[in-house]
């Protein structure tokens, strides 16, 4: 089993925007632990955490990887997180799972909104940040510069810890200012070689050292006046308010180096262990923080190995080999392999199976796993990411996790109309693998509709359902849910008189149709008086009307926003059925929106969109032309975001139009506002294509 000590764990998440060598630094990290013989390369597919087909065809990380490792008598989980942003989704559960954060900055690209927008959330959750500048063996890259941009950019003291031995393809090592030691990597080894300082970096060892004690002493009233009345802070001192710097975000220790060249991967790791906070710590608390499931009450639990059980699942994976695999973060108590779990969420008990620790794809069987640690659990049946397993004597439920709404939406179409069931089946085992995608089958459209939360999102999703489970499907973009309403009120009379050799058929209504307020839905009314129609044909008439309603006369979407009144008709004794007079209520129906003046409707969006300031001209211009509204715009950290009202036709293909105008850097999010008309010239095209769609469809 492991240490029973919660503070022997450090659960890291290692975040950046793509291609700055994110997934590098991870494989350098896993090397210099040992816990991996080799370093692997990103270009050759060959890295431990990035082993997905999909990962290696496209050389950037897709999912979550997590690394065990350990490092000075410290187990460390280290989370490989997807950079792009539409994958956004993958680190926020990631952050359910960890107590402290890895910034990764690349030297010469500097620090991108995307990344920005990570730091905010984990500010927001309260989570411990460091920061390593990579690729400072590229021509070109100079540290301080990158240090200036990220002290702009996150608004906080960046106080570097290591300083750069060297610039470009001239750089050796670092040396780390807070042991006054120069460390350079050994050839084709893990290890490292640790010697003075060389006399050419004096001074700026001198000035680097100055700036870390001022930034530490300047957070703290006892530490600063110790340093203004001897000028200098004990290696205790610096130490330790550095560490509480780093835990109450007031200060974000900046390392430097090379991962492809493991330079300053053993400094790096020092700081993992002395500077984050293990789960034992004060930090950890926003992940303990829950709900007793049948009363709501607060309730928490400390992480300890004799508390009641509690843990909480990030991830799930469907192993080709391994089968489904349950990531969870042991929040407190001990979890014991192929032990019973009582799922508090669904409110169902799951026979354990066995526990494994992870290193990317490599699964080790271990006997337990105590308040702190990270591990997979295998074959559980029902569990869902997000789920809390607890023990079902003291239960409590965690938060679930938030992800983004999908804003990009695609039609599929299987390519063989054998797959439709298998398109179904494969969607739904990879929503559960990935709770940020969404499928449904659109009754209105009548189209299966796969959503994400942008291109990339849903091109993997298709490559893994390829994969996976052999189908193969056409995207389209999807139909717009119009609906139709009326303007004015109309009467009309609908009859069905039908003569046969027997009985016949007769049904005679009039209706009135109102228009009602826009979101009020359908209302029937029965305003017959004197029996003109017997009582026990009204439900016959209101039967007829919303049928019709379903298609209408313009161009055949459903009808709504209107009231329907029967207030008069006839009757006869043997003629008369329920059938004849349904048919009469859709005759009538049909003849009174004709002379209601019908109108097209068309679903209208809330969007917000996140954009750089020097990019919102460009952003506002290009939603005005989608026939958008601007509500509001306002600032935010290095960004600003508009809301805007914008029909859904004109969102459809917004995504790549998006990060076409902000060069990757722009995002958004949409919900469905409320229906509004279509203007006339547009209602005539759409109405058209309408019509030529149902033609197409007959002939064939």
């Amino acid at each position: 089993m492991n240490d029973l000590r919660a503070n022997a764990f450090r659960n890291v998440a290692v975040v950046s925007n793509t291609g700055v060598g994110k997934t590098s630094l991870v494989e350098a990290m896993a090397y210099a632990t040992g816990a991996i013989p080799n370093m692997g390369s990103v270009l050759q597919g060959t890295t431990v955490s990035d082993f997905e087909p999909e990962e290696i065809h496209r050389k950037i990380s897709l999912n979550t990887s997590v690394l065990h490792m350990t490092w000075q008598d410290t187990t460390l989980n280290i989370l490989d997180t997807p950079g792009a942003l539409s994958l956004f989704g993958e680190v926020r559960a990631a952050f359910r799972a960890v107590d402290g954060v890895l910034l990764v900055v690349g030297a010469s690209t500097g620090v991108r909104s995307e990344l920005v927008r990570v730091w905010k959330v984990a500010r927001e959750l309260g989570l411990p940040c460091l920061l390593f500048v990579n690729e400072l063996d590229k021509e070109g890259t100079k540290f301080s510069v990158a240090v200036e941009d990220c002290q702009k950019a996150f608004g906080v003291t960046c106080v570097p810890i290591l300083l750069p031995d060297g610039e470009g393809n001239s750089l050796n090592g670092v040396v780390d200012l807070l042991r006054s030691v120069a460390v350079k990597p050994r050839p084709d080894s893990a290890k490292v070689l640790e010697g003075s300082v060389p006399g050419g970096l004096a001074a700026q060892v001198e000035e680097g050292t100055k700036r870390l004690v001022e930034g530490v002493a300047e957070i703290d009233d006892q530490l600063l006046e110790t340093y203004l009345s001897s000028g200098e802070l004990s290696d205790g001192q610096l130490a330790d308010g550095l560490r509480s710097g780093v835990q109450s975000g007031a200060l974000l220790p900046v390392l430097c180096g090379s991962a492809i060249r493991n330079i300053g991967t053993t400094a790096l790791l020092d700081a993992i262990v002395t500077l984050l906070p293990s789960p034992a710590s004060a930090t950890a608390s926003v992940h303990l923080r829950g709900v007793h499931p049948a009363t709501g009450d607060s309730e928490s639990r400390k992480p300890l190995p004799t508390e009641p059980l509690s843990a909480f699942v990030f991830k799930t994976i469907i192993d080709p080999f391994m089968g489904r695999l349950t990531y969870v973060r042991v929040l407190s108590g001990i979890m014991s392999a192929d032990a019973g779990l009582y799922n508090v969420t669904r409110q169902l008990r799951e026979k354990g199976g066995h526990l494994f620790s992870i290193v990317g794809k490599k699964y080790s069987s271990v006997p337990a796993a105590v308040a702190g640690e990270i591990v997979a659990i295998g074959k559980l049946k029902d569990t869902q990411t997000g789920d809390t397993l607890c023990d079902e004597q003291a239960p409590i439920r965690f938060p679930e996790l938030h992800l983004a709404r999908p804003v990009l939406s695609f039609a599929l179409e299987p390519k063989s109309k054998a797959d439709v069931e298998k398109v179904s089946l494969g969607l739904h085992k990879l929503i559960e693998e990935d709770p940020a995608l969404e499928f449904v089958r659109n009754p209105e459209t009548k189209e299966m509709v796969l959503s994400g939360t942008g291109q990339l999102h849903i091109d993997v999703a298709i490559e893994k359902l390829r994969r996976k489970y052999g189908v193969e499907v056409t995207l389209r973009t999807p139909k717009v849910p119009y609906k139709e309403t009326i303007r004015a009120v109309a009467q009309a009379q609908g009859k069905y008189k039908k003569q046969t050799g027997g009985h016949g058929q007769y049904g005679d209504c009039w209706l009135e149709l109102m228009p009602l307020a826009r979101g009020k839905g359908f209302e029937f009314e029965n305003r017959i008086v004197g029996g003109a129609i017997p009582r026990n044909f009204i439900p016959a008439v209101e039967k007829g009307v919303v049928e019709a309603m379903h298609e209408g006369i313009l161009a055949g979407f459903p009808v709504v926003d209107l009231r329907v009144s029967v207030y008069d008709g006839s009757y006869h004794v043997v003629d008369s059925s329920e059938m004849s007079f349904k048919i009469a209520a859709s005759m009538g129906f049909k003849k009174a929106m004709e002379a209601a003046h019908p109108v097209l409707l068309e679903p209208l969006m809330t969007v917000d969109v996140e954009a750089p300031q020097d990019q919102i001209g460009a952003v506002i211009g290009d939603l005005n032309a989608r026939r958008g509204r601007i509500v509001s715009v306002s600032a935010a950290a290095h960004t600003e975001v508009i809301r805007a009202v914008v029909p859904l036709a004109e969102m459809l293909k917004y995504a790549p139009s998006l990060n076409s105008i902000t060069a990757g850097r722009g995002s958004y999010v949409m919900e469905f506002s409320h229906y509004e008309e279509v203007p006339r010239e547009l209602a005539s095209r759409v109405i058209e294509e309408q019509k030529a769609a149902k033609m197409a469809v007959a002939a064939h």
